[in-house]
C-alpha cells in the first residue's frame, strides 16, 4: 500500500499548523488508496543543520539524522503542511528537508498551506526545493487564509470549498507516488 507522510511543517509555540495538520490527517484516514501518517518536526528536535557531510552522500554521523532518514525514507509522497513566514516556508521545515537529499528522491509531493495570502508565497519555493530534491510536486494545492479559514486568525475553520481542494490534492499526491514507484525500485 502506498504510504504518504503528511510533514507539519512547523514547530512554533502556539502554532496554527497543527489543527490544518490534523485536518488533513482526518480527511485523509477515511480514504483507502493509501497509508497517511502525521510527520510532527518536533518529534525530530532537529538542530539547525550540523552534519558534516553533504546530504547527497548520505552518510549521516548525527543520531537524529539517521531517524529523520528512516522516517522520510519510510514514505512514497508527502503532503507539506506549511506556514508562510516572510513570504516563504519556515526555517524548520527547509532545515529538516535539507538533512536529507536521496529520501526525497522520485516522490510525490502536494502542499497545504496557510498564511495571509494562503500560503502560497511558501509553496512557491517549496515547489523550487522540490524539483532540486528530484520530487514530482503535484499542481494541486490548499491555500487557507487567515482571515477566511481561521477565526480570530488562530482557531482553525476551513471554508467548505477547501475540502474539494485537499481530496484533488490527496487524489493527486497518492496517483503520482504510486506512478513513481518503478524509480523508487519498488
Amino acid at each position: 500500500m502506498t504510504r504518504i507522510g503528511i510533514i507539519l511543517g512547523s514547530t512554533r509555540p502556539g502554532r496554527n499548523g497543527e489543527a490544518v495538520a490534523r485536518w488533513v490527517l482526518d480527511v485523509a484516514k477515511q480514504r483507502t488508496d493509501a497509508e497517511f501518517e502525521l510527520v510532527d518536526l518536533l518529534d525530530y528536535q532537529l538542530p539547525h543543520l550540523d552534519e558534516p557531510m553533504p546530504p547527497s552522500y548520505g552518510q549521516y554521523s548525527q543520531p537524529h539524522t539517521k531517524r529523520w532518514s528512516e522516517t522520510i525514507s519510510s514514505y512514497d509522497g508527502f503532503v507539506m503542511v506549511t506556514p508562510e513566514y516572510n513570504h516563504s516556508t519556515s526555517g524548520a521545515l527547509k532545515n529538516a528537508i535539507d538533512y536529507l537529499y536521496g529520501e526525497w528522491n522520485n516522490k510525490a509531493v502536494g502542499f497545504v498551506s496557510y498564511g495571509s495570502v494562503g500560503g502560497t508565497r511558501a509553496v512557491e519555493h517549496l515547489r523550487l526545493i522540490s524539483a532540486e530534491l528530484q520530487m514530482a510536486d503535484v499542481r494541486a494545492q490548499v491555500a487557507l487564509s487567515l482571515f477566511t479559514d481561521f477565526e480570530n486568525f488562530s482557531v482553525f475553520k476551513p471554508n467548505d470549498f477547501q475540502l474539494d481542494a485537499l481530496h484533488t490534492t490527496l487524489d493527486q499526491v497518492v496517483s503520482w507516488s504510486g506512478a513513481l514507484a518503478h524509480l523508487r525500485g519498488k
